[in-house]
């Protein structure tokens, strides 16, 4: 495991724990937007998918505003919100031993730049790519691939995906990982399991991502 020299990062449900609050105010759009009453295990289904997508998902007739009105619902309940307990421990360690440090997350940059809970940790981060910053985004692989484009013009060398793991929670974060030809690690903080998301590394505690610094 020690052959992994660049972390990629999802945020929502890995880095941040934001599922109560992105499910609660996708079940709040929902309704507003197009009386659906949803489930909560409805709603987690799209957690993680871009905000602007969704509405299309759902057969609404404004995507754009579908989103909107979500970001709308999602900033009111963002008090829910809170770094997962050891994240920053984990993360100042992986920096500390000299490795790369970058992040691949669904949110737009506007999301990504206002979160206060994420704020602290940015200081570990080399690259972040948001939801405007590929064509494509998760599952498609561009967005892993924008990270490591960015990384081997930082170091002006090509770099394998065999050194990448991309840590994340759902099967979006599995399939852009795997698409990209990287080794996904299941980030299980809220005990949900392994959910049917094959990856080749399940952790249920951050602490556990160190393992790949022995």
């Amino acid at each position: 495991m020690s052959d992994k020299h660049f972390f990629i990062f999802d945020i929502d449900g890995t880095i941040i724990d934001t599922e109560k609050t992105g499910v609660l105010s996708m079940m709040d759009t929902a309704k507003q937007l197009m009386d659906l009453d949803m489930s909560y295990d409805q709603a987690y289904g799209y957690f993680g998918i871009p905000s602007h997508k969704v509405g299309s998902l759902l057969g609404y007739h404004d995507a754009a505003e579908f989103g909107e009105v979500w970001e709308e619902n999602f900033i009111r309940l963002s008090y829910m919100m809170r770094p997962f307990d050891g994240i920053a421990d984990v993360l100042e360690k992986i920096h500390s031993a000299g490795h790369s440090i970058g992040c691949v997350t669904s949110r737009n940059r506007f999301e990504f730049d206002k979160d206060v809970h994420l704020a602290p940790l940015l200081k570990y981060f080399d690259h972040s790519i948001c939801a405007e910053d590929s064509e494509r985004h998760k599952p498609h692989p561009d967005p892993i691939l924008k990270y490591i484009e960015k990384k081997e013009h930082d170091l002006g060398r090509k770099i394998s995906t065999e050194e990448c793991i991309y840590i994340g929670d759902t099967m979006h974060d599995c399939q852009c990982a795997h698409s990209a030809g990287c080794e996904f690690a299941l980030a299980d903080w809220n005990g949900r399991g392994q959910q049917g998301i094959p990856s080749e590394y399940h952790f249920t505690e951050p602490a556990q991502i160190l393992e790949f610094l022995a």
